[in-house]
């Protein structure tokens, strides 16, 4: 279920030493990965310092871009729920001043986005 379950863009927790491997050249020296989730190809990276966006670009995945947000520039963040007819739930993230969310991700599975929401809760509120 777990591929099947990621290909479907529910996210699914990955190995926190894995990630730290893979994203060497991308984290400082004394920076620890806390927790990760794949959604299909992108990861979604806690680390004891901000978030990082992981997306994966183009058909082989060869393009990477990594988006920084700093704990402290996070404002808010909302959660949406799938429902009915709408089966996406969202997570929405907005940084300090900005009018428009500066991140909007798509989860298939509640469970997913409501897991993703407390790591980030647990990052923003308690740092």
């Amino acid at each position: 279920m777990g591929i099947f379950s990621g290909l479907m863009g529910n996210a699914s927790e990955k190995d926190s030493r894995k990630v730290k491997e893979e994203l060497d050249n991308i984290l400082l020296a004394e920076e620890e990965v806390e927790m990760a989730y794949t959604l299909v190809r992108d990861l979604i990276v806690f680390t004891d310092y901000r978030l990082i966006l992981v997306d994966k670009q183009g058909m082989t995945g060869k393009k990477v871009s990594y988006k920084s947000i700093p704990y402290g520039s996070i404002s808010r963040f909302t959660v949406e729920t799938s429902g009915h007819f709408d089966l996406d739930a969202e997570l929405k993230i907005w940084i300090t001043s900005a009018a428009e969310p500066a991140e909007v991700l798509q989860f298939k599975s509640d469970t997913s986005v409501v897991a993703i929401q407390k790591a980030l809760a647990a990052a923003v509120l308690l740092k």
